[in-house]
């Protein structure tokens, strides 16, 4: 039986007295990708930086890998939605790769170990070809690809997505959730996104965050009745609810 690598029970959070997340109880168990969706506002970002260990919640309890998050983050991968460099910054992709090593060599240099872990990262994410290349000469799918090198490169048991997708074009998007795919065979993985009808494809269960947090397994529906109203592609997911036998549906306009 799988065990859970995430536990959170009774948690809530507020800034101030401005409460962002109430009541939080869930698990996620080892080897599952879960979707993290809901509207701008609703706790998304927060809720990942508790289960990061950057914030702390104001009661409940968080537990990640069997430790507090702030104890078992360095076993956690992250991958930050793909932001703007400088282009001129000197950097290769082996470089940023190797800064997922960063704190875990001895001495301060990277060792032989660390650049065979980078390189074999690279090689996950079918980049080894591009590693003396410099970041700023790759597309948008390419980078975010090398971030995900970079995580791996860390030798982390559990990797956090915040829009994998968010700067990329369809063909990448494509290509960076068959590599999530792949990666899940052997890893955790927790994707933020906006695109659920997308997300859902691939995800085992889904977390639903407006300031309330279900999570729910999840499977899609191509409704054509739905596209005929609507006039273009749109996805619908059908949420069932792990507590409730009839679950409830929403559309992704």
């Amino acid at each position: 039986m799988k065990k859970n690598v995430i536990d959170v029970k009774n948690m809530s959070f507020c800034y101030g007295n401005f409460s962002v997340l109430e009541d939080v109880t869930f698990n996620i168990r080892e080897r599952e990708m879960v979707g993290v969706v809901g509207p701008n506002g609703g706790g998304k970002t927060t809720l990942l930086r508790l289960l990061l260990g950057l914030l702390k919640p104001a009661s409940g309890t968080i537990t990640v890998l069997g430790e507090p998050p702030e104890k078992s983050s360095h076993r956690i991968g992250y991958v930050p939605q793909h932001r703007l460099f400088d282009p001129l910054f000197p950097v290769s992709v082996l470089d940023v790769v190797l800064m997922g090593r960063v704190g875990r060599s001895r001495g301060g240099l990277f060792s032989r170990e660390d650049r065979e872990l980078a390189a074999q990262a690279l090689r996950d994410v079918d980049l080894f070809h591009k590693s003396k290349e410099a970041f700023a000469d790759l597309s948008g799918g390419q980078r975010q690809r090398t971030l995900i090198a970079r995580a791996l490169a860390s030798s982390a048991e559990l990797l956090f997505f915040d829009e994998p997708t968010a700067n990329v074009d369809s063909f990448a998007e494509q290509n960076i959730y068959n590599l999530l795919k792949k990666l899940n065979e052997k890893l955790t993985i927790i994707v933020v996104s906006h695109d659920v009808g997308f997300v859902s494809k691939y995800v085992s269960s889904v977390i639903c965050v407006n300031r309330l947090v279900h999570i729910h397994p999840t499977s899609e529906i191509n409704g054509k009745s739905i596209q005929d109203i609507y006039g273009a592609d749109l996805s619908m997911v059908r949420h069932d609810h792990r507590c409730s036998e009839k679950g409830h549906t929403w559309v992704n306009f």
